[in-house]
């Protein structure tokens, strides 16, 4: 079977919060691999508003990431690289009905509402929205190995 052509109806969109996109850009997380396939074919498209760029910058400053970073031989401004390659920034999203404890965490779910999309995140407070965010058509998991 062809891989989706990028825009149409079977490419689905899909949000990732800060962490995952740690995960996949830094640290080589196996439980996110089987994303690299999926993006690079069209089949999977990443979105990301102008604010979710803002807080990985942010995150990358955090003292206990730049060891990691090093570790990995990666530069701050090379995962910012890399962020920009491969999602498509779309404008902020209005506010959800469904509403995170975590303030930081809601442009990720108001995002993933507007465009009902798949919503990746280790965070609790957003998983345990999952049913909530399911009658939106939402599909929010810890990794693409929960999802079913």
């Amino acid at each position: 079977m062809a891989a989706p052509e990028p825009g149409s109806a079977a490419t689905r969109a899909l949000v990732l919060d800060t962490n995952i996109v740690l995960d996949l850009l830094v640290f080589a997380d196996a439980a996110v691999q089987p994303l690299k396939p999926l993006l690079a074919s069209g089949a999977l498209r990443w979105i990301a508003a102008p604010a979710m760029r803002v807080e990985l910058e942010r995150v990358l400053g955090y003292p206990q990431i730049a060891p990691r970073l090093a570790y990995y031989g990666l530069s701050p401004a090379q995962v910012l690289q890399a962020f920009d390659a491969q999602t498509h920034t779309e404008a902020p999203a209005p506010r959800a009905s469904a509403v995170c404890k975590d303030p930081d965490d809601q442009q990720f779910i108001d995002l993933a509402v507007q465009y009902r999309a798949i919503l990746l995140s280790k965070d609790q407070a957003v998983l345990r929205l999952r049913k909530r965010l399911m009658a939106l058509g939402v599909e929010a998991m810890p990794s693409l190995q929960t999802m079913g």
